[in-house]
Order: structure tokens, then C-alpha cells, then sequence
């Protein structure tokens, strides 16, 4: 069996390809840069170091990497005899990983089973995003392609920090969680032994989603605003962890209600996250955390996503709209999304801004609550 997977970064080396390499499938890596994938054609082994309670080392073999950007014929290759085909790349690059799979499936032997793909992103229907790239680039020749590829939403869960270590091992915390669709395979899912089919994913693609990344950004910022650099430091300063865990009440009573989740199981499910978070031996920093503020701030994503449904509904959002007053002081000279923050603050009206960074259209209940705290951050800056 073989996988491709499109990213070879901590994720992708850490995460995706450690479990696929535990399925049985020889990897091939596609990443576009050309150190990384020289240093990973270099190894013949790497290890994946789990550190914190439970923690293991783990051995990850038959693998190899492929530069798409000057290679794409060989990669175009792999995929059309691949068994799966899998991404962490981010969701905003998956329109470039859709030319490799149309080429693909287009070479592809229409005997050899459905190619498998699955979209491994921090967002809601990524593999759906990455169907619409591929079937707009394939056009009228889709229906004679359709065949030979499944698409199956996913819902990943493990956090790895910026490394520290040199070479291609990664370190990473020994919790995961890897949730996928299950009717899109029929009779025949992938071999994927430490994930799960399920038969509804939204609510643990919003379970992860509204906890865990909403979570982790608000202990970062809050943790930016007291000048403390790691995401555990932050949590052990109990003003912070009370801030954090308040976001995290009011994103669990409207998943409690949405998806009608047992409200104690879900109380255990954050009571997990927040151990997760405190991990002293996961060197994490809240300038990873919160890097692309202006992304985390977007309409579907973990602040403003959780907090208009629960608006509506008539659930309290006090907590999660003091946190994102919190993303918006984030800067970080490094991070482009912050450098753009801090200038669209200070050249865009609060309505404008609103509007053009949430997606709020100003006639939601939550619009005037964030024009507010976009007015406060604003006259900060003013004074």
C-alpha cells in the first residue's frame, strides 16, 4: 500500500504520516521545500519523540519525499498509483495541491480501486474545498475522473510545537485524535489502525474545532497580552487559565446544545484539553499559537464561528469576545496576519473592520459587540 501526503512538515511527518506508516503504507512526502525534502531523502528513518505523561518514542520507516515544485511529473506518477492521498498544508493551499491530483487521477488505471483522499486541516470540510479545486480544474473531463477517487472529511487532533531539534524527528504531545468520515469508503476505508470512522463528523470536527483551537488561541493571546512566552506558563497563571476556561464554558454550552452532547462527557472532553494545554514538557509558545490572528478571527473559525451560533441562540458570549479583544493587541514582527492586523486597525474604521476581517454582516447581534472592543483596541493605539 502506498499513501501520498502533501506536506512534510511537523504535522505531516508527526501526525498524519506516523499513522499511516502504522497502517502499513510506504509514505511518499511532497513538500515544495527542497532542504526539507533532501534532508528526509537523507534519513532512512525518523522518530517521532511523544513527550509528557505516557509519552513513547516511535519509529517512522519507508519513506521518501518529492519537491512538487520541480518534480510535479513524478509526483503526478505516485498519485496515480497511490492507495491514499492525504494533506496538511493548510487550507488556503489546497488549491495547489488540486492540479497534482487532477493530473493524477487522469493517468490513473480506472481498474485500480478509489483513490482515498482526505484533507487533514484545522478547518470545517477541507476535503470538501479540496474536491471543489480539483472537479473546477477538471471541468467537463470530471465525469470520466469521478470514479476514480473517494473524498472523506476529517477532524485531527494533536498539537505540535515549533521543534527545536535539528534533522527531521519531531516532537510531539502522545494525546491524538484522528476522526474520519466513514460512508464516503463504503465496505472499503483506508487502514488507518489509530484513526476512527465515524458517521457524523461535525460534531467532532466543531467538538475539536470550538474547544481545543479555541482553547489553545485564547490562553496564546491572553498569554501575549501578560508578555509570557509558552502556552503551559501561560495556563499556570490562574487569571489566565480563569479567562481560558470561561471561553471554554461558553463554547461547550453551545455545543451541548447544537449537537446534543452529554454536557459532562463534554465537561471531561475540556477538562482533557486544558491538561493537554498545561504539558510543561511541550516547548509550545503563544507566538505559535496565535500566529495568523486575521485567519483565527474570520467568520467559520474558533472566535467569531462559536460565538455567533451561540448569539443566536441566546447563549453568553462575554468570554469569547474578551478574547478575541485579546487577539486583536497580538503583534508579532514576524507573523504577516499580525503585521496586517495592526495596520488594519489603524487605517480602518471599527464597522469596516468588522465587517471585512469577521465576515459579520452588521446586522448580527454580534456585530456591535465586536465593533466595541475594535473601537477600544483602536483607541489604544490612537493614545
Amino acid at each position: 500500500m502506498k499513501a501520498v501526503h502533501f506536506g512534510a512538515g511537523n504535522i505531516g511527518r508527526g501526525f498524519v504520516g506516523l499513522l499511516l506508516h502504522e497502517g502499513g503504507y510506504d509514505l511518499v512526502f511532497s513538500d515544495v521545500s527542497a532542504a526539507l525534502v533532501a534532508a528526509i531523502n537523507d534519513a532512512s528513518s525518523y522518530t517521532v519523540h511523544e513527550v509528557g505523561e505516557g509519552g513513547v518514542d516511535k519509529q517512522v520507516t519507508n519513506f521518501r519525499a518529492i519537491d512538487s515544485s520541480v518534480d510535479a511529473e513524478a509526483l503526478v506518477d505516485e498519485i496515480a498509483t497511490a492507495d491514499v492521498v492525504t494533506t496538511a498544508v493548510g487550507p488556503t493551499i489546497l488549491k495547489f495541491v488540486a492540479p497534482h491530483i487532477v493530473a493524477g487521477l487522469a493517468l490513473r488505471d480506472p481498474s485500480l480501486p478509489a483513490l482515498q483522499i482526505m484533507a487533514c486541516e484545522n478547518a470545517i470540510g477541507a476535503t470538501d474545498q479540496l474536491r471543489e479545486h480539483v472537479t473546477e480544474l477538471a471541468g467537463e473531463s470530471w465525469d470520466a475522473l469521478a470514479s476514480r477517487a473517494v473524498f472523506a472529511n476529517t477532524a485531527v487532533d494533536r498539537i505540535v510545537p515549533a521543534q527545536t531539534q535539528g534533522g527531521v524527528d519531531v516532537t510531539v504531545e502522545p494525546f491524538y485524535e484522528w476522526a474520519i468520515e466513514r460512508a464516503p469508503f463504503g465496505d472499503t476505508p483506508p487502514h488507518i489502525p489509530g484513526a476512527h470512522f465515524v458517521d457524523d463528523l461535525e460534531p467532532y470536527i466543531e467538538r475539536k474545532l470550538f474547544t481545543v483551537n479555541t482553547g489553545h488561541a485564547t490562553t496564546a493571546y491572553f498569554g501575549a497580552q501578560a508578555g509570557i512566552d509558552r502556552i503551559s506558563d501561560a495556563l499556570a497563571d490562574p487569571a489566565i487559565a480563569a479567562k481560558v476556561e470561561a471561553a471554554l464554558e461558553e463554547t461547550s454550552a453551545l455545543l451541548v446544545q447544537k449537537h446534543e452532547l452529554d454536557a459532562a462527557v463534554q465537561a471531561e472532553y475540556r477538562a482533557t484539553i486544558l491538561r493537554r494545554f498545561r504539558n510543561a514538557a511541550l516547548p509550545d509558545t503563544v507566538w505559535r499559537v496565535g500566529r495568523q490572528p486575521l485567519r483565527k478571527l474570520s467568520r467559520h473559525e474558533r472566535f467569531v464561528g462559536p460565538a455567533a451560533e451561540a448569539v443566536e441562540r441566546g447563549l453568553p458570549v462575554d468570554a469569547l469576545v474578551a478574547a478575541m479583544a485579546a487577539a486583536l493587541e497580538f503583534q508579532d514582527a514576524e507573523d504577516a496576519q499580525a503585521v496586517e492586523l495592526q495596520r488594519l486597525l489603524r487605517e480602518s474604521d471599527a464597522a469596516t473592520f468588522t465587517a471585512e476581517v469577521t465576515g459579520l454582516d452588521s446586522t448580527h447581534p454580534l456585530s456591535g459587540r465586536v465593533v466595541e472592543i475594535v473601537s477600544a483596541r483602536q483607541a489604544a493605539l490612537a493614545s
